[in-house]
């Protein structure tokens, strides 16, 4: 029998955030005792279920946390995986497995897993410090991204000409040949321990121009579908590869010439799926808890075309959160806003996302401009 249907067990997420919050939302269907583990005793899911406050990068902690949960799953990377390795020892199940998150933990091994698996990615190089970026200025225009430890655009950087080396990263990284792309497109894969693998259907993805993270997307995206089976082909290969229990997101850049290259993957619920609370007929983070469970996995059709724009806070505004243009948005039918609990807005922090639903696609898009344009994060 599945543990999820003894209800004697406990679902333990190291991460207190925004997909934290989702995946308990959607776990409550399912009647799943939680525990979270957070840095912030203010995170997201901080009232949402038994909540323990303390490092996740922490040995220790992290074992202490885990001895006390059946299963464990991750809503962030930067977790400590040498724990999670002895957790397994001890019989406690953890995915997705340390391997494959400390596997991903750095883009640099992320890179050489796609060369060494003949997975279709941008050019790239190694890098140790700024003197080595600068030892590869005839590799211009790249993008130089730190192995470890960025996240939502940060560790990431365009350097196109010799003069910008001067901003070099000085930490073991990578520079990636600058990709003339024509759409960044993402594919959530997901399977579990009897190796059933589904696909959700391929979105199209925005990204803000200045921190690099995506600021809307539309699913289905607008594609031959040849290159949607190709899109949809890698990222199957991907978590069969890793052998990967769990969810994964794949990013891919389509380029000019329509090939397909992977840029980076995330084994957890991404920003690339929220939509599918809202479009799909199972959601992402329904998924992902049918999967590490052993469940069947479920069907991931389209119910309706689908958007979302993630509700960053706005520039110049620090303080206590405010919603201008709620209102007017919650007027447009086929809006639902998300909001992830957090008190506090900054430049940039995510802070929630709307999804938009219609099924004429002309129509979705002029609704998800209009959300963008009318919903802003600011202070108070």
């Amino acid at each position: 029998m599945s543990l999820s249907f003894q209800q004697n067990f406990k679902l333990g997420i190291l991460g207190g955030g925004q997909l934290g919050r989702m995946l308990i939302q959607s776990g409550i269907d399912f009647n799943i005792p939680f525990a979270i583990l957070d840095p912030d005793p203010q995170a997201p899911c901080s009232a949402l279920a038994a909540f323990h406050t303390g490092k996740l990068t922490d040995f220790d902690t992290v074992m202490k946390f885990g001895a006390a949960c059946d299963i464990i799953t991750i809503e962030i990377e930067n977790v400590n995986t040498v724990a999670l390795r002895e957790l397994v020892k001890q019989g406690k199940k953890v995915f997705p497995q340390p391997d494959v998150i400390e596997l991903i933990q750095d883009k640099r091994t992320q890179k050489i897993f796609y060369r060494d698996s003949g997975i279709p990615t941008a050019e790239f190089v190694l890098t140790e410090n700024a003197a080595d970026v600068r030892r590869h200025a005839s590799f211009l225009p790249a993008v130089n991204k730190l192995g470890r430890e960025g996240y939502d655009g940060r560790g990431v950087q365009i350097l196109r000409s010799e003069k910008e080396l001067a901003n070099a990263f000085d930490a073991p990284g990578l520079l990636e040949k600058l990709i003339d792309f024509e759409k960044e497109i993402s594919v959530i894969v997901a399977r579990n321990e009897h190796g059933e693998v589904k696909t959700f259907p391929v979105v199209e993805m925005v990204f803000h121009p200045v921190q690099n993270l995506v600021e809307y997307l539309f699913a289905p995206a607008e594609l031959p579908e040849a290159i949607a089976k190709e899109a949809d082909t890698i990222a199957r290969t991907i978590i069969d590869s890793l052998k990967m229990v769990g969810l994964l997101a794949v990013e891919m850049f389509v380029t000019k010439d329509g090939k397909v290259l992977v840029n980076e993957i995330a084994p957890r619920p991404h920003n690339s799926g929220h939509q599918t609370i809202e479009a799909n007929i199972t959601s992402q983070y329904e998924q992902h808890l049918r999967a590490i469970l052993n469940l069947p996995l479920g069907d991931t059709s389209m119910v309706i075309p689908g958007a979302m724009v993630n509700l960053l806070g706005e520039p110049g505004h620090e303080g206590v959160a405010r919603y201008q243009g709620f209102e007017e948005v919650a007027k447009v039918s086929g809006v639902h806003v998300h909001l992830y609990g957090k008190r506090f807005t900054k430049p940039f922090r995510k802070m929630g996302h709307v999804t938009i639903v219609d099924n004429d696609l002309a129509r979705l898009r002029e609704k998800t401009m209009f959300v963008k344009e009318t919903l802003k994060v600011i202070a108070s």
